[in-house]
């Protein structure tokens, strides 16, 4: 069992690490400020392969493992957590979905265009009435003739008024519930289909989080991904991996969180020392830097299992969930050493706090995430 990081794995650390602060630091002011993705970093993202990081090389992917796109992703969401959840959605979600379940003609017509970075995709999963109990859907999907047409909303969909490709997921047969479940490829500009509502956001903010609605919306039978009914089960292997993604956007916040923090105790002088000498202070960055490497522990082996072509579901929600409340547990802590300026914009960590937030909320409270592991455990034991 080796805990190292491959030669190859150090220097993709690195040259992330280099394009984040160099081309995404410099945005995040503007973009935050204004709840706004800043277009001209797509461009630049598809440049670095980061659009299509686990996709096969053969559909224009950088064909990287999952392992590695854990690493991408905690050095991006250590500089900007809304450029990791854009990053994450575009690639877990939406393009992993027709990676693993579209047809060699979906793939070369989509799968190639998403992975090339010509567009941003997203993933419609959730609505106003369907969240943690994700078959609750009421988006329909009625197939007539050589087509099918969707009507409903989905809401807080990532990318979702950007993106020019959607895999979305609706009722195809309510009499079988679950097993009444499909997903279909949808492309911006086809009639019926807008982007509604952008939300305003307490964290993320640069990341478009939209509303989507269908008004009877002609899909092409053939955009239908694998069968009729097969929907929620493709549904729930996509979120295994999206939660290792979330658990390594979280590492991010958490190191960052740890990192600023560390850097402040030991500059922020009070009763004639730095801060850093005080015992409470170092245990809370003892605390928080041995939880972070057990958070990456756990995360780097729900990816290797991934990329050995296990079946995950555990062991991705034990990552995502105790990644993503350590990001929130640290990145509070952080506002703590920070003091009153803490709670100012003159430091970074309040951001860290706001963006914490959406860890543990998305693809799965942690509630679902506990849920999950018990449900796994009494089966095993």
């Amino acid at each position: 069992m080796d805990f190292l990081l491959t030669h190859e794995q150090e220097i993709l650390k690195e040259s992330i690490k280099h394009f984040a602060q160099k081309e995404i630091q410099p945005l995040i002011k503007d973009s935050d400020e204004k709840g706004k993705w800043p277009e001209e970093l797509t461009i630049k993202l598809a440049k670095m392969g980061l659009l299509g990081i686990i996709i096969p090389t053969e559909y224009s992917g950088a064909g990287y493992s999952n392992v590695d796109y854990v690493i991408i992703l905690e050095e991006i969401s250590k500089v900007d957590a809304s450029a990791g959840l854009v990053i994450a959605a575009h690639n877990s979600l939406c393009s992993n979905h027709i990676n693993l379940f579209g047809t060699e003609e979906q793939k070369n017509k989509y799968l190639t265009r998403l992975a090339s970075g010509q567009t941003l995709g997203a993933w419609g999963l959730t609505e106003a009435g369907a969240g943690s109990d994700a078959a609750a859907l009421k988006t329909r999907a009625e197939k007539k003739g050589d087509h099918w047409v969707l009507n409903g909303s989905k809401l807080f969909i990532t990318n979702g008024s950007l993106a020019e490709i959607h895999v979305v997921i609706a009722v195809t047969d309510p009499e079988k519930q679950r097993k009444g479940i499909s997903a279909f490829i949808l492309e911006k500009g086809m009639d019926g289909f807008r982007a509604g509502k952008k939300e305003d956001k307490l964290g993320i903010r640069a990341a478009d989080t939209s509303e989507l609605v269908f008004e009877d919306v002609k899909v092409p039978a053939e955009n239908l991904i694998g069968e009729e009914g097969k929907g929620y089960r493709q549904a729930m292997t996509i979120l295994d991996g999206g939660r290792v993604s979330i658990a390594g956007f979280s590492l991010g916040i958490a190191a960052a969180s740890l990192e600023s923090s560390l850097k402040y105790a030991k500059e922020r002088v009070q009763f004639n020392q730095p801060i850093a000498n005080f015992q409470a202070i170092q245990w809370m960055l003892a605390d928080g830097f041995t939880e972070l490497e057990a958070a990456r522990l756990l995360t780097y082996r729900a990816a290797f299992l991934e990329d050995e072509g296990k079946i995950v579901p555990k062991e991705s929600a034990m990552a995502k969930l105790f990644a993503s409340e350590l990001a929130v547990k640290v990145s509070s802590t952080a506002v703590q050493i920070h003091g009153g300026y803490g709670f100012t914009k003159d430091y970074p960590v309040e951001k860290f706090y706001r963006d914490s937030m959406l860890a543990t909320i998305g693809e799965g409270t942690s509630e679902i995430q506990r849920w999950i592991i018990a449900q796994k455990v009494l089966s095993e034991y």
